[in-house]
């Protein structure tokens, strides 16, 4: 599973700014304000072939009685228990501070793997002024600009370094029929992932009650089913009894992104009784960016009446449109209602995701699309569509070879996308299409 490493630090020592550097987008906001993180903030980062989550946190003040700041310093100590290893901020400008030592003092406390990184350091050739930082007891202050982008890569392999991380080629795994399939249980909190389990399972396997995020780690169950081996995999996890966690959250974020990674099929579930969130379309959109093969379940189907029924499936239809290629299920895990469907869809989507697809008939049903319908003209060239390829299983990409590729309009590629899916029954599972533009010899001649 993807590390996890968790930024912490006090308000407005460049936190957000480290963490937009380190996943390359602009999705934490970042201005000059102390305080403007409240929540936790997860993206994906990368260091050559190894990839990792990063968890922002808001400004750390450990001993916050009430208020805002309490619930800021609750949602940084949950990301602290969630990561792998911490990377503590400070600011190179403003020098030490007390908070600092409080927050040290607390990460100890802690005990998670520690790396402290002090931003703002563009220009301070010498390090004096980073001696001071040595106090904190984490041993070497390293200097960095996460605005200039400097020092970056030096601390992701520092961070990286205790976590001894194997080759992902070594990881990979190996095709193998007899491989079981791991399927994730994805969703909110409260929706009936670890009712649904124990209810396949027919046991008391998973610690599950009318409390939302009972469970926090995610745990791998073996199951066989006809013959078919699976790897349940419920993305809350399993609470031991009588284990409390009275300052940390009990839903971890954390480990229903590494869940839906290692799986091979997701099966959402959702709420019939709450109707579609923001969370539900988030974890939809997670499942949809990590190309995992994905089926739709509405739990508690028989708690709602006819009016509620009719109303979330047009939520579905607005609110989830970029699934719409995963078949969708109304089931009840309590009463055992509507799953035998469900395990048909979810064995058909894991053999979408691996299909094998043979050149010559990609090529001829490119071909066949082609002639059916051109590509619009992009400027002065029509794109010229040769050949097709796969280029790789769950999710199935397909590549195509052509000329003035990058003039293909996304309403052309959902065209083809829907030609593929026909001819190879494609259902539960995202289809990525790729182009290659052939060099052409005349681009740099003057015309």
């Amino acid at each position: 599973m993807k590390p996890v490493v968790a930024l912490v630090g006090r308000p407005n020592v460049g936190k957000s700014t480290l963490f937009n550097r380190l996943t390359q987008t602009r999705d934490a906001i970042v201005a000059d304000y102390a305080g403007l993180t409240r929540d936790r903030h997860y993206g994906n980062g990368r260091l050559g072939k190894h990839e990792f989550i990063v968890i922002d946190t808001g400004g750390f003040e450990p001993d916050a009685g009430s208020g805002i700041y309490k619930e800021m310093a609750k949602q940084t100590r949950q990301a602290v228990a969630e990561a792998d290893v911490v990377i503590f901020v400070v600011d190179a400008r403003e020098g030490l501070s007390a908070q600092d030592h409080d927050i040290a003092n607390e990460l100890r406390r802690l005990g998670k793997p520690c790396v402290l990184a002090a931003n703002k350091a563009e220009g301070m050739h010498d390090g004096t002024k980073l001696v001071d930082f040595y106090e904190l007891g984490f041993g070497d202050v390293h200097g960095v600009s996460a605005a200039h982008g400097q020092g970056m890569r030096d601390l992701v392999e520092l961070a990286l370094e205790p976590l001894n991380l194997a080759d992902p080629e070594d990881e990979a795994d190996e095709d193998d029929v007899n491989k079981p399939i791991k399927l994730a249980v994805a969703g909110r909190p409260n929706v009936g992932k670890s009712t649904l389990i124990n209810t396949w399972l027919g046991e008391e396997r998973l610690v599950a009650f009318d409390m939302p995020g009972t469970t926090r780690d995610a745990i791998s169950v073996p199951f066989e089913r006809n013959g078919q081996r699976f790897e349940l995999i419920d993305t809350a996890g399993l609470r031991r009894k009588g284990k409390v966690f009275e300052a940390i959250e009990k839903f971890s974020v954390v480990k229903t992104l590494q869940a839906i990674e290692s799986a091979n099929v997701v099966l959402l579930l959702l709420d019939a009784t709450q109707g579609v969130t923001d969370q539900d379309a988030h974890i939809a959109g997670y499942i949809l960016e990590s190309g995992r093969a994905v089926v739709i379940a509405i739990n508690k189907w028989d708690a709602v009446d006819s009016y509620q029924r009719e109303q979330i499936q047009r939520q579905i239809e607005t609110r989830l449109p970029f699934l719409k290629f995963a078949s969708l299920h109304f089931i009840s895990a309590i009463k055992r209602q509507g799953l035998g469907p469900v395990w048909q869809a979810i064995a058909q989507a894991h053999k979408s995701a691996t299909r094998k697809m043979s050149t010559p008939v990609l090529t001829r049903l490119l071909l066949e699309a082609v002639q059916f319908q051109a590509p619009q003209r992009g400027g002065m060239f029509r794109p010229k569509l040769r050949y097709a390829h796969q280029g790789g299983m769950n999710p199935p990409v397909i590549i195509i070879h052509g000329n003035s590729l990058e003039h293909v309009t996304e309403a052309y590629k959902r065209f083809l996308e829907g030609r593929f899916r026909k001819e190879f029954d494609l259902v539960g599972t995202p289809l990525r299409i790729q182009f290659k533009s052939s060099q052409n010899p005349f681009a740099d001649k003057d015309r």
